[in-house]
């Protein structure tokens, strides 16, 4: 007998996205479509299937138009990105705009949960890490409970794990760069939300570069006073020591060593920063035109025209039904 796993919840959000950047082009020249990044903004739908805290557990993305997404692919990286066959085209912007990205969040703060984007699986769907057949969860490390930001991936990047960092002199992880939220606010696990860099650690696991991006959501309180690294050094001090101390000891509860880091444990700047994320975005989009090995990397994507990974809305559909088949 063939049982459907039940769809647990669907929800909208607002989410900061790329398409109102068309929108505030249609603007008559000099008109204002509202103060600084917060007006670019469009929906993002989630959608949960099977139980939560369970294996089968899966939140997958929709557009606007309600269409399946791949978040790993199809969310663009620049939050105000205008598109060409889905890849985001260069253009003209000053530095505020050079400087937002989209963040997927996987982990919501204080929660423990290992959520990540399944990057193995069809159209990427967020899901619990499960290891030797337990599902993940972080341990406390002391005083904080869970992970002490709001944790993510940025879209349309890729630490190739054949490409040797010439900084680090490791090879990447395999996954979207990583990043972490230092806002105040507490998000949602699916949020999309518009973000501002402000620095970089690397953190080497295992022999490979696992880059850790601090970003800042632009629509927080305190956003206007961050620019880069120094200003969290100022603002937020003891914040990126606690940062740096929760990557070192985070696996030792598993009976791991610490973990190490390039550069003596030192964050750059936002300007190495956003190096790393052009370094990692041409990475993309080698993976997905398959000018590299992506071994067992799921492209499968609805907005990248040219690429050979690409499929239908229907496609897309019938994919999501037919994994919640048995």
């Amino acid at each position: 007998m063939r049982v459907r796993l039940p769809l647990l919840r669907t929800s909208w959000a607002w989410r900061l996205g790329a398409p109102a950047a068309a929108a505030a082009a249609r603007l008559p020249r000099g008109a204002s479509a509202g103060p600084g990044p917060r007006r670019a903004m469009a929906f993002y739908r989630t959608e949960e299937r099977g139980q939560p805290h369970s294996p089968g557990y899966r939140l997958f993305f929709k557009n606007v138009a309600g269409h399946y997404i791949s978040p790993f692919h199809d969310i663009p990286l620049k939050a105000d990105s205008e598109e060409e066959n889905g890849i985001p085209t260069k253009r003209a912007r000053n530095d505020e705009y050079e400087n937002l990205f989209n963040m997927v969040v996987e982990v919501p703060r204080w929660t423990n949960a290992k959520m990540e984007i399944a990057t193995e699986e069809p159209l990427n769907p967020i899901k619990q890490d499960v290891k030797d057949g337990k599902l993940r969860y972080v341990a406390n490390i002391f005083p904080h409970k869970g992970y002490i930001w709001n944790y993510g991936a940025l879209p349309q990047t890729w630490e190739d794990p054949h490409r040797k960092d010439k900084s680090t002199d490791c090879c990447g992880d395999n996954d979207p760069i990583d990043v972490c939220e230092i806002g105040s606010k507490v998000l949602s696990r699916g949020d999309v939300v518009h973000v501002k860099i402000l620095g970089i650690l690397a953190l080497i696991d295992q022999g490979e570069t696992d880059w850790k991006l601090i970003a800042i959501n632009v629509n927080d309180p305190e956003a206007s006073k961050f620019h880069d690294i120094e200003d969290v050094k100022k603002y937020k001090p003891g914040y990126l020591e606690a940062t740096l101390n929760w990557f070192r000891f985070y696996k030792i509860p598993e009976g791991k060593p610490e973990n190490q880091f390039a550069f003596n444990g030192e964050f750059k700047n936002k300007a190495f920063a956003l190096e790393v994320i052009k370094s990692t975005h041409e990475c993309w989009k080698a993976l997905l035109m398959e000018k590299c090995a992506g071994g067992a990397i799921n492209c499968t994507n609805v907005q990248v025209c040219d690429s050979p990974f690409h499929c239908s809305q229907e496609e897309a559909r019938s994919l999501v039904e037919s994994l919640y088949l048995q």
